[in-house]
């Protein structure tokens, strides 16, 4: 009975510990994934972020390793010396060994910095050190919000697409009918048969393409996102409203200081700044304050030597002072000018890089726009065509191939239309991340 009950625990335990294991599993998969889950998801998983996020609490523990110089440095010393010959010196003439064969010395030394540049420069530039490495973890963010949406967008594209080319096998599968119909009943040759049989068959080799091309754009959504390989997810998106973000004010002036890289040499600049402060400081002198307390015993007998403590102490003040360095400090000091000095080119190169993007990124967003309205008309045209030939065909009107024109031209007109929404999307991505005005906030 009790190995019964024992092995009723174990399979309990197991279950338990399955189920922990599938609910964690559960916890680390989106449920439901929109564009914004996406992007939340990658900013909590993606392994950049995460090494960027590392690297902040690298950089704080750096900075109050530095900052530690400022108190007080207290340490203890030990050492116990046995003299196998004892040193000579000379009195009166004559040679004579002094002190004892055996000694031993203990002590506590203790030091405080008064000025010292080092630790003054750590305290000094600790802030923009700070800024520094959040900054960086922002444009990180910035890089894996823009890249998983476009990917995101990707997807879409591709799913759209397939979803396209299964309206057309729909059609294409219709028309083969209607032809292999209208040829049994001696309408017309087999040539309009032969011909919707090649366009069925094109259309499911492409198809089959797609579907290969849809796993490769999935692999590099997970991979964006930090996602599990094997984690399952269906992107949810509403038609309408990705239409709707298509469009921006396109009246919108760059403003220089919403770039994250504008700021990062900001704060470079600030940090050579402190830089050139740091060379200035080499001519006045390091101050310390330093006290000791010393326990010294001495005795002819090794085994009697901690039994009398000769004690003694001291403190002081220490000043040092570089005299001459061989022009050193004043060529550091003209280096650290020089290199504020390129800070301010390299802010005067980024600002019309930035204003170059941003024109760029906003012609072809609206050259993008306007193309992506043409071919909004033209997918309804098509439409519209393609149903006036299907009548016309099946009335006796028109030949088949003009039908097969007119189901290739709603293809391309679909296709293009949804390639181009997905254009106008992207480019969008591109204009708002030259503005500086993507939204890393989730």
């Amino acid at each position: 009975m009790k190995r019964f009950i024992f092995f009723l625990q174990i399979i309990s335990s197991l279950a338990l510990c399955k189920t922990a294991l599938s609910q964690k599993a559960a916890d680390t998969l989106l449920q439901e994934a929109t564009l914004q889950n996406c992007v939340q998801y990658a900013m909590k998983h993606q392994p950049i972020l995460q090494q960027s996020l590392l690297d902040e609490q690298i950089t704080e523990k750096t900075i109050k390793s530095k900052l530690s110089d400022w108190f007080p440095q207290l340490d203890f010393s030990f050492n116990l010396t046995h003299y196998f010959q004892l040193q000579t010196s000379i009195f009166a003439g004559q040679p004579t060994q002094i002190g004892v064969p055996n000694s031993s010395n203990g002590g506590f030394n203790l030091k405080q910095n008064i000025f010292n540049r080092d630790v003054l420069l750590a305290s000094r530039s600790a802030g923009d050190v700070r800024a520094q490495v959040k900054q960086t973890t922002a444009g990180n963010r910035i890089e894996v919000a823009v890249n998983v949406s476009k990917a995101f967008y990707d997807v879409l594209l591709t799913q759209k697409q397939i979803a396209l080319l299964d309206e057309d096998i729909v059609r294409l599968s219709q028309s083969l009918k209607d032809s292999y119909n209208q040829y049994q009943g001696g309408l017309v040759d087999k040539t309009d048969y032969k011909r919707a049989t090649i366009a069925l068959n094109n259309s499911k080799a492409q198809r089959r393409t797609y579907d290969e091309l849809l796993r490769a754009k999935y692999a590099y959504l997970r991979e964006q996102m930090g996602y599990p390989v094997t984690g399952g997810l269906n992107l949810l998106y509403d038609s309408l409203q990705m239409e709707n973000e298509a469009f921006m004010d396109t009246t919108q002036a760059v403003n220089y200081e919403n770039r994250i890289e504008w700021q990062m040499l900001k704060t470079m600049q600030n940090l050579q700044v402190d830089n050139l402060k740091y060379y200035k400081w080499a001519y006045i002198p390091s101050v310390s304050a330093f006290g000791s307390y010393n326990f010294y015993f001495l005795n002819q007998d090794l085994s009697q030597v901690y039994n009398r403590n000769y004690p003694y102490s001291y403190a002081g003040l220490q000043v040092d002072f570089p005299i001459f360095q061989g022009t050193k400090r004043t060529q550091e000091i003209r280096k650290a000018e020089l290199q504020l000095q390129r800070v301010d080119y390299d802010l005067a190169s980024l600002k019309s890089s930035v204003n170059t993007q941003f024109v760029q990124a906003m012609a072809v967003y609206k050259s993008n726009l306007n193309n992506y309205a043409i071919l909004r008309e033209n997918l309804e045209l098509a439409r519209d065509v393609y149903n006036t030939i299907q009548l016309q065909y099946k009335s006796g009107i028109k030949a088949y191939l003009e039908v097969i024109n007119a189901e290739t031209d709603i293809r391309s007109a679909q296709v293009n239309y949804t390639d181009a929404l997905y254009q106008v999307l992207s480019s969008k991505l591109d204009v708002q991340k030259a503005l500086g005005t993507i939204n890393i906030n989730y």
